[in-house]
């Protein structure tokens, strides 16, 4: 599981010319399945996101979370974060779980992470064609991957 991790002043979704989902000062996490992922990947990552120190306290360094903020997140599915470029010009994504598994992974990513952060978090669509856009604050941009655990 891949997550590429923003803070951000604000971000949305929109879909088809509407939006979907807006939040305020938060994080939006970029996801990507990956084929051999489990709920332990899950756990760890949404763990991980929850707790970690990447907004300024009064000092202006890098010691709150998003639960010490009160937070918001965006959570948007994108399966390109596992793309292969080792071969050739057009990247390979053979590696992103079916939809079928992806689904009910991105569900319960979304509802483990709103229990381990304790803060509303919003979704795109999975699947769908979405226009996100956002400020990202710093910028502070943050790559994890749960198999690596880093």
């Amino acid at each position: 599981m891949r997550a590429v991790i923003q803070r951000v002043s604000h971000a949305a979704v929109t879909i088809d010319g509407r939006e979907k989902s807006r939040i305020g000062w938060g994080l939006l996490v970029l996801l990507g399945i990956e084929q051999e992922d489990t709920q332990d990947d899950i756990t760890w990552l949404c763990k991980k996101i929850a707790t970690m120190r990447i907004f300024s306290d009064d000092a202006g360094l890098m010691n709150r979370s998003v639960q010490d903020i009160g937070g918001a997140l965006l959570v948007v599915s994108q399966f390109t974060l596992l793309a292969s470029t080792k071969k050739g010009n057009r990247p390979s994504f053979i590696r992103a779980a079916r939809p079928e598994t992806a689904i009910p992974m991105y569900e319960q990513f979304v509802k483990t992470l709103e229990q381990e952060s304790g803060c509303p978090v919003q979704t795109g669509a999975f699947g769908a064609d979405m226009k996100v856009s956002l400020l990202n604050d710093g910028p502070v941009t943050i790559l994890i991957d749960s198999k690596s655990r880093e």
